[in-house]
């Protein structure tokens, strides 16, 4: 890997552990590992197995990994990369259309944020077939959900939902699980390319500020710590964003960690 002689000349001795030891506080021990497990694995199906397993401490019980919008002639299954859910609701999710018509997917379409949702959300008020989905998705125990939307350099839209009957989801797990379900995507995209992605040609400041963030440091702390303006900090984190092609920083920080462009 890469040295990252740049910002390693700032740190204090022991800094790897130190910089592991805040990485990991900011988003949880757990997405590490996770993150660090999932490299290892070669099936969309194991990634699925993966990223289910460790979501279902906050309480999900279904995940799918799709795109969000289909090309005419395409159904709900051709946009699976991958899922963890009963059978029998992919197929009358597939066979009724319901991604064309459902709020959650359309609020993924317009949204880069992650976000929560519940069943309690709709009422009959939205639309009939925006009712017949909620009833749908209560039907399976699905009453609460947390959606993760995914943009990219080519304007790819997709998303990671999770459902379940009861969530434990607070401010200091959302982050991590927003970030283990960016790299479960990253990790299916790049199973699924046919060809080596060359290492995006980032900065070694622009690495720096992604470094940084990873940790959990805001751009006033971040210009603070490397004697920056944050304006400065800003511009490095936006050229780093358009780089990888990531809508936000959270997945700009996701996909450097896939491609190693800083030590965790």
């Amino acid at each position: 890997m890469e040295s990252n002689s740049c910002w390693h000349t700032r740190l204090l001795p022991n800094a790897a552990g130190v910089r592991m030891a805040n990485t990991a506080q900011a988003f949880g021990q757990e997405a590490l590992d996770f993150i660090e497990d999932l490299d290892r694995l070669s099936s969309a199906d194991a990634v699925a197995e993966a990223m289910i397993g460790v979501v279902a401490r906050f309480g999900f019980e279904g995940l799918i990994i799709a795109g969000l919008r289909p090309e005419p002639g395409q159904g709900f299954e051709d946009l699976v990369l991958a899922a963890k859910c009963p059978a029998d609701f992919r197929a009358v999710y597939e066979s009724r259309d319901y991604i064309r018509f459902d709020p959650n997917v359309r609020r993924a379409l317009r949204s880069i944020h992650p976000f929560e949702w519940s069943t309690s959300d709709y009422g009959e008020e939205a639309g009939p077939r925006v009712a017949e989905i909620m009833r749908f998705l209560a039907d399976f125990g699905y009453l609460r959900g947390f959606v993760v939307p995914i943009r990219g350099p080519f304007g790819y839209e997709a998303g990671v939902w999770m459902a379940g009957a009861k969530l434990d989801l607070t401010t200091k797990t959302k982050p991590s699980i927003h970030l283990m379900a960016l790299y479960a995507f990253e990790r299916l995209r790049q199973l699924a390319l046919a060809e080596f992605e060359e290492k995006p040609p980032l900065t070694g400041r622009e690495r720096e500020v992604l470094a940084w963030s990873a940790e959990g440091k805001s751009a006033s702390e971040i210009g603070e710590i490397l004697s920056v303006a944050k304006r400065t900090v800003d511009e490095h984190t936006q050229t780093a964003m358009r780089k990888l092609g990531a809508a936000n920083r959270t997945q700009a920080v996701a996909i450097a960690i896939r491609h190693r462009l800083f030590e965790i």
